[in-house]
């Protein structure tokens, strides 16, 4: 929720930039690959070295036109055009982009909380370079050296601008979460903000309410997390209302979020669209995909996230409570529900399947998206049947995903991991009852949270052999 003063109003508009998951960069030959040491993949092209000529990746173009599909864009012609700057992170001194023609144009995202959100443009250009800056504050100004990485120079990008059609910093950041699990689904980004796959610039202004116009703007870019956008655009707006209330005014300016002190701070003053200087690039063709191939890249595309959410709560029911629709949410999000429709259709409980997923499959990371979804399955029906408890079942989990997928059974029977019979368990919760009088005598007046410490008791006792739903079933048959 926006903690803005009674009276103002803020108008967001973000500029997300995502790099396409091809194998190698846009104009050229060379890798596409995060991490790799620095200035390794790179030719004359990517370098713009006298005499090298541009030839456009086909599997780039796919990949826009899947991302323009997927937020209801109108796919159109497009031209090439050279944005001339000089920075060093650019080695030709200019960035090859799309001006007045984008491939996608006119589109929208709907948030989760019905919000519509117009896409204005989502055009392909190439990125830059990486710059570090040593010694002092880590910025250009004041650093003793700067050593450039060329690596990332050339690689294809989607730039998407949205219309300002945002009214909150929570807002901000729903888009953005949306839109990359947009992307991710599209099969075109990994959408991973950590690598800089993913990186949202922030066009913040304010107003004294919804009717007035709109106030002058600030650009901050380069925000790397969901929570970094949420901080950025609530303190952005926060400064300009306090510079405003105080008489001054807002500067149209470019500037810099610093994450440990939770503050932006001036950058340079704003580019306007002339000082960049774009002309057609004459090395490159118009663009103009058929219309046949647009609607068979269309066609291939699978369901997305909205879409996703509504069949997956549908699986859970009306009665599922918050916490069980924010798994399911979250699932989603991280492009992981396909874990729990695969379970559910095996016949797993719905509710059990999407709380493995959003609690113990989401934070494997890379890992647990490679592991086969049958295996996931096959260990929830093994957990639902009563053959591994709870944390029995979430060993095998992490097995499995160590070992990029297999048997669970196997697994499990590594780990010596088999249920107690009856007989045994009922003798471990008599022990446990008979050591812990005073817990039990609460327990059975009513204080139910008791429940937890005992198993937790008879878990120990069993070394975790013991099933959850089994305990706490003798534990009520006892209390009478």
């Amino acid at each position: 929720m926006s903690t803005l003063p009674e009276g103002w109003n803020m108008v967001v508009g973000l500029e997300v930039h995502t790099e396409l998951k091809t194998n190698t960069k846009l104009f050229c030959g060379c890798a596409n690959l995060f991490g790799d040491e620095p200035n390794t993949n790179v030719c004359p092209v990517c370098l713009g070295l006298p005499g090298s000529l541009p030839v456009l990746n086909a599997t780039a173009v796919e990949f826009a036109i899947r991302i323009g599909l997927a937020l209801h864009c109108d796919v159109r012609p497009s031209t090439f055009h050279r944005k001339n700057y000089f920075y060093p992170d650019q080695p030709k001194d200019y960035q090859i982009s799309q001006y007045d023609e984008p491939i996608n144009a006119e589109g929208y995202l709907d948030l989760p909380d019905g919000t519509r959100v117009r896409i204005e443009r989502a055009h392909m250009e190439e990125d830059t370079g990486k710059t570090t800056h040593l010694g002092g504050t880590g910025r250009i100004h004041g650093s003793d050296e700067s050593l450039v990485d060329y690596n990332r120079a050339g690689v294809p990008l989607v730039e998407i601008v949205s219309g300002p059609d945002i009214r909150s910093a929570a807002q901000a950041r729903a888009y953005a979460a949306e839109l990359r699990a947009i992307l991710v689904a599209s099969g075109a980004s990994d959408g991973r903000m950590e690598e800089g796959s993913m990186r949202v610039d922030a066009n913040v202004s304010v107003r004294r309410g919804e009717d007035a116009p709109f106030g002058t703007r600030c650009e901050i870019k380069n925000l790397n997390s969901l929570r970094s956008v949420q901080r950025a655009v609530e303190y952005e707006a926060l400064r300009q209302i306090t510079l405003l209330e105080a008489g001054g005014t807002v500067n149209q300016e470019t500037r810099h979020w610093d994450e440990d002190a939770g503050k932006t701070h001036t950058l340079r003053s704003k580019e306007e669209a002339y000082d960049y200087r774009y002309f057609p690039e004459p090395d490159l063709v118009p663009l103009d995909p058929p219309a046949e191939q647009i609607a068979a890249i269309g066609a291939a595309l699978g369901p997305m996230p909205a879409e996703r959410r509504a069949t997956l709560l549908a699986l859970l029911g009306e009665g599922a409570s918050d916490a069980q629709v924010d798994q399911a949410l979250s699932a989603v999000e991280q492009g992981l529900d396909r874990f729990a429709l695969a379970a559910i259709d095996a016949g797993a409980p719905a509710l059990l399947s999407v709380a493995r997923v959003a609690n113990e499959l989401a934070g494997t990371g890379a890992a647990g998206e490679q592991l086969p979804e049958a295996d996931f399955a096959a260990l929830l029906l093994m957990e639902h049947a009563g053959e591994l408890s709870a944390t029995q079942a979430k060993a095998v989990l992490g097995d499995l995903v160590a070992a990029g997928g297999g048997d669970p059974k196997e697994f499990a029977a590594q780990r010596g991991f088999e249920q107690l019979d009856t007989g045994a368990l009922d003798a471990v919760l008599d022990e446990v009852i008979a050591a812990h009088p005073d817990e039990w005598a609460r327990y059975c007046e009513g204080d139910d949270k008791l429940a937890g410490f005992f198993t937790g008791k008879v878990m120990a006792a069993t070394k975790g052999q013991a099933d959850g739903k089994a305990v706490n079933a003798g534990l009520r048959a006892r209390k009478g």
